[in-house]
């Protein structure tokens, strides 16, 4: 069942689960993803970002329409980082239901100025927006940019960003990094500012930089109201690593004997972190 951002983040905000944003680069991921959020009856948003787009091209996205029309729970296919107007008139054209543009290191008022002129295009097509306030975290081993300090989120400028944007979902910038962290670093996410921030504002809050973040953390923040997670890192940590595992048997080269282990490896991921959130058996709420 295909939908959009809006359609599928509602029903988690008023049942207190997180829908997970996988982000996708494969046919295996793509596969691997619907397969685990149909046999959990979870609903599932399928991430892609530009630099992914520009591997798997624009007819991946029709392939990722054709599975999220036959899946029976909801599929977002959702724009993840967009960079500008242009990234985003390219996603709206291939048939994504959801954009994200990330304008996060430009100006508070810039942020608010590109971000309001990516809704009112957006709103026409019936995609959804998601926009970022404050700024992620860099690890230095993700597959996405993020800023060496984190610039926190401000909860009244949060009241007044999305006032004035019309936006659909807000990324909050709480502690997170996009990537893996090294053994000397040690994600803590400021709990005690996102709660201020649901306090203040109705959209429901995403939260980027997903991977490698302690278990309870997490849990809490859906507890507090965050309605969406990126998870990229993690799950193609599992995939690759059982691929190295796989392919160290050098007699094999059919995809279809090398990749299903890695699927199934992924997939331990994808499902606990459905359990994670919150999600299993959430699609009964659509």
């Amino acid at each position: 069942m295909l939908v959009t951002l809006k359609e599928i983040l509602g029903p988690a905000s008023k049942n207190g689960f997180a829908v997970p944003a996988f982000n996708t680069s494969s046919n295996m991921i793509l596969t691997g993803v619907i397969e685990a959020c149909t046999e959990a009856n979870a609903p599932v948003i399928i991430a892609i970002h530009p630099d992914e787009l520009s591997f798997v091209g624009d007819s991946f996205i029709a392939a990722v329409r054709e599975e999220a029309h036959k899946a029976p729970v909801p599929v977002c296919i959702h724009l993840d980082h967009g960079g500008s107007f242009a990234q985003v008139m390219r996603a709206i054209k291939d048939g994504y239901t959801s954009v994200m543009i990330d304008s996060s290191l430009a100006s508070f008022d810039e942020n608010i100025a590109i971000t309001r002129k990516v809704v009112e295009a957006a709103h026409d097509a019936g995609v959804s927006v998601e926009a970022e306030l404050g700024t992620i975290g860099a690890t230095g081993n993700g597959g996405e940019a993020g800023t060496d300090n984190i610039i926190y989120t401000v909860p009244s400028d949060a009241v007044t960003f999305v006032e004035k944007t019309g936006i659909d979902a807000l990324a909050v910038a709480i502690g997170t990094a996009h990537g893996l962290y090294p053994k000397n670093k040690k994600p803590q996410l400021r709990l005690d500012l996102l709660k201020e921030i649901r306090s203040l504002v109705d959209v429901p809050l995403v939260l980027h930089g997903g991977s490698d973040n302690p278990d309870e953390e997490i849990a809490e923040a859906v507890r507090l109201g965050i309605a969406k997670v990126n998870i990229s890192s993690d799950i193609k940590s599992a995939f690759y690593r059982k691929c190295r595992e796989v392919l160290q048997d050098q007699t094999l080269r059919e995809p279809n004997v090398i990749y299903p282990p890695c699927i199934k490896a992924m997939q331990e991921v994808v499902n606990h972190k459905l359990a994670l959130f919150n999600a299993v058996g959430a699609a009964k709420y659509y």
